[in-house]
């Protein structure tokens, strides 16, 4: 694996995020999305998801503590591994959550393995959330999901600790542009 590159995304809810990751994934690098192990264990075991992320957030935590902080990055890292068994060298991360995945990550990948966070102005964040077209949040409702992810789910420590980031204070260009400096840098 000594040749191989990983790149995790990290951000608060409204940072930019998918924006950066619809952005490597049309450069054809593969993506393996947190989220996505959640949904996928609510699928499998019949709960529906809800509209305003309600269940979702609800069976998110209720997994990580009946199954540990690390269940998801441990479905991740499975995932990762059968692309690079697949002869992938180079995947995305999307979503890390919390400080255990982060340093499950790097205990896992001590090698080619890149944090990078995304951020904005707090102000700027709420405003393009709330006319979001997918999953708008209203103030409140902004401020309990990262009250939520900042007490429970501890993202603030992989935020803190990214090896780069991308202020998403900008155009869409602006934030894809700074990402392509980061590739370049680390010849991703």
């Amino acid at each position: 694996m000594d040749n191989v590159k990983i790149l995790a995304i990290v951000g608060m809810s409204g940072s930019g995020k998918s924006v950066v990751v619809d952005h490597l994934t049309k450069k054809g690098y593969p993506k393996v999305y947190f989220g996505g192990m959640i949904y996928k264990e609510m699928e499998k075991r019949g709960i529906p998801r809800s509209e305003n992320g309600e269940t979702e957030k609800k069976f998110r935590e209720e997994i990580r503590e009946k199954e540990g902080k690390d269940w998801v990055v441990r479905q991740v890292i499975a995932e990762a591994k059968d692309l690079i068994a697949a002869g992938q060298k180079r995947i995305v991360l999307d979503g890390v959550y919390s400080w255990t995945e982060y340093k499950t990550l790097k205990k896992e990948f001590p090698k080619g393995l890149c944090f990078v966070a995304v951020v904005v102005d707090k102000k700027l964040r709420y405003e393009r959330v709330a006319i979001r077209p997918d999953r708008p949040f209203d103030g409140t409702a902004i401020r309990e999901r990262d009250r939520s992810e900042i007490d429970n789910l501890e993202k603030g420590g992989p935020i803190a600790a990214a090896d780069y980031y991308i202020l998403n204070n900008g155009t869409m260009k602006d934030a894809t542009d700074r990402l392509d400096e980061i590739l370049k840098e680390i010849e991703f």
